[in-house]
């Protein structure tokens, strides 16, 4: 008998929780393209188009601007080892689990890290930064823009502008806000930004777009020491993104470039207003529905994020099995807490292509049936009647 596994045939989700994202119809069809060489130049067209549309999306002039071939872990790596070098100076401001993270990754370039924190489901306050920025003098600031463990969002309009009085670099991270709040690199002067492909660019989990100013470009050409990773080193990536001759560095990964051409194509299509616009909708009327069933959410309301919600797990309710009730009955996957709200918290992404009214009123249907089977009191359909309620007062 032949040991070879059949075909995948996974059952149908819908990916609501932190990401991944669905991705687009018409991004995964862009998917069945056929392959071209990482250096015909019909790819080498696509990859201008897909970096002039980034550049958009970034809202920025950057030259250096692309997606890094690699899930965006490896753009916030490709930002901290390019930036940092031994004994720099940083100031990581934390506020949830992926702060944690960028601490972690400084300290292995060898920096000298000062960590900033703020209480989980909330954000700092610019003259707090402003105050550590002129006792460390750091050469860099990191920061995350849209905190993914806490549905936290971070004001970072005016934090480059406070980096640059004492001469440091701003960093932010973007992965969970690219696509679906506004990310003004050029206008907020952030000096390196990450994202990732599969939250609010409706594409699969495979690239992190990221972007470099001069600034951040002039502070990579004066290092002393070699970046510590060769493959994310930006002085040789620069040779096949950064540079119209287009050397060779890597086999770039074809068909995720364009998905990523594809899902940007949408983004722009839409707009980058009315996109936004209709994040902030749809969070509405779930934020409606989730506490009309009286869930409360674990940001603080000031700074809550529209495209991802959440929510204190009601006491009683138990946290794997009402996931997977969600996931085996309802084909609905949402996220777990992580770090200090492991177990504490269910995480709700309404993200790009699932930023609409279907997945609102699916959700809140599916978790109203969970919260009832485990006793919870909630009047049956209050949640999609108050999300629909909220659509109709907008």
């Amino acid at each position: 008998m032949s040991s070879i596994p059949g075909q995948l045939n996974p059952s149908p989700r819908l990916l609501l929780g932190p990401g991944p994202s669905d991705a687009h119809p018409r991004v995964l069809s862009a998917m069945t393209t056929p392959l071209l060489g990482h250096l015909d130049p019909q790819f080498l067209a696509i990859m201008t188009e897909t970096q002039e549309m980034l550049r958009e999306v970034y809202q920025t002039k950057n030259q250096l601007t692309f997606p890094v071939s690699a899930t965006g872990t490896a753009g916030m790596e490709t930002c901290l080892v390019n930036l940092l070098e031994p004994g720099d100076k940083a100031v990581v401001c934390t506020m949830g689990y992926f702060g944690n993270r960028m601490v972690e990754i400084a300290g292995r370039c060898g920096a000298q890290v000062t960590v900033k924190e703020a209480p989980w489901g909330q954000a700092f306050e610019l003259d707090a930064i402003r105050e550590t920025l002129k006792a460390v003098r750091p050469k860099l600031l990191a920061i995350v823009h849209a905190e993914t463990s806490t549905g936290a969002g971070q004001d970072i309009s005016q934090l480059g502008k406070l980096c640059h009085e004492f001469d440091a670099l701003l960093l932010t991270d973007c992965v969970t806000s690219l696509g679906c709040t506004p990310v003004k690199v050029d206008e907020w002067e952030v000096d390196a930004a990450f994202s990732c492909s599969q939250k609010g660019l409706s594409c699969p989990p495979g690239m992190s777009p990221v972007t470099f100013s001069p600034r951040a470009v002039d502070a990579l050409k004066a290092r002393k020491a070699k970046v510590q990773s060769w493959y994310f080193d930006l002085t040789t990536i620069m040779s096949y993104w950064g540079s119209s001759d287009r050397a060779y560095h890597h086999t770039a990964p074809i068909t995720m470039v364009y998905a990523l051409r594809e899902g940007l194509r949408l983004v722009l299509e839409e707009g980058l207003e009315a996109r936004f616009a209709r994040h902030q909708r749809n969070h509405v009327a779930l934020r409606a529905g989730l506490e009309a069933m009286g869930l409360e959410y674990t940001a603080n309301k000031a700074v809550q994020l529209p495209q991802l919600n959440a929510v204190k797990i009601p006491a009683g309710s138990d946290d794997v099995g009402g996931r997977k009730r969600l996931l085996t009955e309802f084909g609905i996957e949402i996220g777990g807490g992580l770090g200090d709200f492991k177990g504490k918290a269910w995480r709700i992404g309404i993200m790009g292509q699932n930023s609409r009214p279907n997945c609102v009123f699916t959700v809140l249907a599916a978790m109203e049936q969970v919260l009832r089977g485990s006793g919870a009191k909630i009047q049956p359909g209050s949640g999609v009647a108050a999300a629909e309620l909220a659509y109709a007062a907008i």
